[in-house]
């Protein structure tokens, strides 16, 4: 399983989307809001490119363009986590 597959098919990221969206409107406001929507975004946009993926693998043609988006997809999760906990500890807005 890749890094984006483990991140968008794992429980704690699919129950963290859930919670997001229940408590983004007691969030709005303060700098958390833009974290909720950083988190959600993220993990859809993952869904995506996991989606986008899958769909070039079932190509022969596609394969080495699915092992890209694949690899390209985990760097920016990882890119989109650690950028998102960093401003999170400073106690920051996300600046998009």
């Amino acid at each position: 399983m890749t890094i984006v597959g483990a991140f968008v098919f794992g429980v704690p990221s699919i129950v963290a989307v859930i919670v997001n969206y229940i408590h983004q409107p007691t969030a709005m406001g303060t700098y958390l809001e833009s974290h909720f929507r950083w988190q959600i975004r993220t993990f859809w946009f993952a869904l995506l490119w996991i989606a986008i993926g899958v769909m070039l693998f079932v190509t022969f043609i596609g394969i080495p363009l699915a092992w890209i988006t694949v690899i390209g997809a985990g760097l920016w999760v990882i890119y989109r986590v650690a950028r998102g906990w960093l401003t999170l500890q400073d106690r920051k807005a996300m600046v998009f």
